[in-house]
């Protein structure tokens, strides 16, 4: 579904990704994890030219990513959830769900409002759709991007760092919306995030990046019990206690 072919990323002289390569399958859930100026959202990012590589190659399900394509293989594979929860603070919930779908995708309004009410169920928010951004809570807002993403029907969803602008009691909130995601097998998941626990449950691939390579990758049970690299062991050992 992605790939990635020796995608470098460089902001001025500085030399963020250093050569990445990549495949995601269908349907698999992948983590990232590293610290802070690793590369990891850079990585993402790059994943939807939100980036585009200094030099390399991205592929969404066959189509080469690039200025010209971007546009159209986003409407029609990928979504993406940030940081910050970036809605339209003028327009409602419900509003907020529906000008994608209706303004790229050309989806009549009466099939876009039935959509966002479905995902607005799955996300538990279903009665905030005439609530305005302001008035809700950020895990509140997160779970309405998220919401947001799904109303576009794409088989990619990528997620930069979905819970580090969140009050801690409200990250719980966010993860298990994205913990019920993780089970269904129609989203391919590429998730850039510092929360182990999460990764330990739902990543098929966890991908450990630090100096802007992939430095070890391998399921939970591999990475969290027996990781070879000794940077990645020096990371985990100050982060799990």
């Amino acid at each position: 579904m992605i790939r990635l072919e020796n995608v470098h990323k460089s902001f001025g002289n500085v030399e963020v990704l250093k050569g990445i390569n990549l495949d995601v399958k269908e349907g698999e859930k992948v983590v990232i994890i590293g610290p802070s100026g690793s590369g990891k959202s850079t990585l993402v990012r790059c994943m939807n030219c939100l980036e585009e590589p200094t030099s390399g190659k991205v592929f969404i399900h066959n189509h080469e990513l690039n200025k010209k394509s971007r546009a159209f293989i986003n409407k029609i594979h990928s979504a993406m959830v940030f940081q910050q929860f970036n809605l339209y603070p003028h327009l409602t919930v419900l509003d907020n769900l529906i000008l994608a779908p209706i303004k790229l995708q050309k989806v009549k309004k009466s099939d876009a409002i039935e959509t966002a009410m479905f995902y607005l169920k799955k996300v538990g928010l279903e009665e905030k759709a005439g609530a305005y951004p302001q008035n809700l809570s950020g895990g509140q807002q997160q779970r309405i991007a998220i919401a947001r993403a799904l109303t576009m029907k794409n088989r990619v969803i990528l997620f930069d760092e979905p819970t580090s602008a969140l009050d801690p009691e409200m990250v719980q909130e966010v993860l298990d919306v994205m913990i019920n995601l993780s089970q269904e097998n129609n989203f391919t998941m590429v998730v850039v995030t510092h929360e182990m626990g999460f990764a330990r449950q739902v990543a098929d691939r966890v991908l450990f990046v630090d100096g802007g390579v992939i430095l070890e990758e391998g399921t939970p049970e591999h990475f969290f019990d027996n990781p070879e690299n000794e940077r990645t062991r020096a990371f985990l050992s100050k982060i799990i206690r």
